[in-house]
């Protein structure tokens, strides 16, 4: 079923609306606690909003329903197809557990929509399984939004490229982007990130189809704590309040021309 919900909240933060990146061309579909704005040439997520309540999380069984969006012509989203026998995974965009939260039912509905199509995009099962950086990041906000009982509003989504290599039919993105957004009174807060894939892509896209049983070595990939602008001229999404709310952006002008974007090893490295 194909939920009939409002979708992301922009008051959710504050009273001042935090508005979703966007920008022309887009299909917009509300889920349960999240909106998903789905570039219909590439059939993929440009971005994705969701509101996450710290203090009403739940504990819902994950459960592996994948769907198409009913809402969406098939022709407009990358299906099953794009990730039989190979070892792309359906990297959730909007992360499972993220709008997981409020009553049984609510939490329930927001779970069974993160298995739809349009929330995932393909990502090389070293990166989507990884428990130390992007997984491990995600956790780290998720976590900390748990322990205080915060609300946090995060966008993700692909960075299109023209050059992105095709695959059955889909060019795949190379890289990601996460924005984390929070009320750090009296102010908005964010933080922006992107994950490059490129080194792990090759041996994905370059071997034919294989045995469910075969387990090919894949390769490296990259996390960087980068200033939100950077990611807004990567993808040509608005996202103004969040360049203006950006921590990483406070650090000294000639640490950010020597070093712009931080490779991040450890949480130690993400600047807050």
């Amino acid at each position: 079923m194909t939920s009939p919900a409002a979708g992301y909240d922009p008051a959710f933060l504050s009273a001042t609306d935090l508005d979703a990146p966007t920008r022309s061309g887009l299909v917009v579909l509300p889920y349960t606690h999240f909106t998903v704005a789905i570039d219909p040439e590439r059939l993929l997520a440009a971005s994705t909003a969701v509101n996450i309540d710290g203090s009403e999380l739940r504990e819902v069984e994950r459960g592996d329903d994948w769907r198409l969006d009913s809402r969406l012509p098939a022709t407009q989203q990358a299906g099953p197809e794009l990730y039989a026998s190979n070892d792309l995974d359906r990297g959730h965009l909007v992360r499972r557990r993220d709008p997981v939260w409020g009553t049984a039912a609510v939490a329930e509905q927001a779970n069974a929509d993160t298995f739809h199509y349009t929330v995932c995009a393909p990502q090389t099962a070293t990166l989507n399984q990884s428990k130390t950086l992007w997984l491990g990041l995600e956790d780290y906000v998720l976590e900390h939004a748990r322990q205080y009982g915060q609300r946090l509003s995060v966008f993700s989504g692909c960075i299109f490229a023209d050059d992105d290599p095709v695959y059955r039919g889909v060019a795949i993105p190379r890289r990601f982007f996460k924005i984390a957004a929070w009320k750090q009174d009296p102010e908005l807060a964010a933080t922006g990130y992107v994950l490059d894939q490129t080194p792990s892509l090759g041996p994905i896209l370059e071997r034919p189809a294989r045995a469910d049983t075969a387990t090919p070595p894949l390769g490296p990939y990259r996390t960087f704590q980068v200033p939100i602008e950077d990611i807004a001229g990567a993808t040509d999404l608005s996202m103004n309040q969040l360049v203006t709310a950006d921590r990483y952006a406070l650090q000294p002008a000639a640490r950010l021309e020597a070093q712009r974007w931080t490779e991040l090893t450890s949480h130690a490295d993400i600047v807050v």
